[in-house]
């Protein structure tokens, strides 16, 4: 029994079969809970350290960063059954679609510094931090989220079924 599939052994079964039914957005979403995490904590390294003038330019970094391992773990865990593009095709619309996830990514937080001046000396170094953690990490996120699952499915990995599931021998 693969971990997955013990997991959702223990899960009620009303839900469980919610879970197994949008198993992609599931996956999909724990990929991305993975890139938050690689995100923000480079995102708040850069730019409390190297980066503290450029908070936007350390975030372009830390997308960046979040975004080749999402398409690792995209491709070969949440999408691995689907496909229907050559791997280098695949990989260029992948970049693609995640290059418009970024700039969506980066304008609720440019918006909070530089539209709405939530920054230091305007306003406390705190009101600052939270400010650009709501807008780029909560906001902008999930704006950029929805766009890629769309454009992922629609045009990275369009075809359901088109390569194989590898069932672990049962041994």
């Amino acid at each position: 029994m693969s971990f997955v599939e013990s997991v959702l052994a223990q899960v009620p079964e009303p839900l469980r079969s919610v879970l197994v039914k949008h198993r992609e957005l599931l996956k999909f979403a724990i990929v991305g809970g993975t890139t938050f995490l690689i995100d923000n904590g480079l995102w708040f390294f850069l730019k409390l350290t190297v980066l503290d003038a450029k908070p936007i330019t350390a975030k372009a970094i830390s997308v960046i960063i979040a975004t080749i391992v999402s398409y690792v773990l995209n491709r070969e865990w949440s999408f691995r059954t689907r496909g229907g593009r050559d791997r280098h095709h695949e990989a260029a619309l992948f970049f693609l679609i995640s290059a418009g996830g970024l700039l969506i990514n980066l304008i609720p937080p440019y918006l909070s510094r530089y539209v709405f001046h939530l920054q230091v000396p305007f306003v406390d170094r705190w009101v600052q931090e939270v400010a650009d953690f709501l807008s780029g990490s909560v906001i902008g996120m999930l704006l950029a989220m929805f766009f890629r699952f769309w454009g992922f499915r629609r045009w990275v990995f369009p075809k359901a079924n088109a390569r194989p599931r590898i069932v672990p021998d049962p041994e």
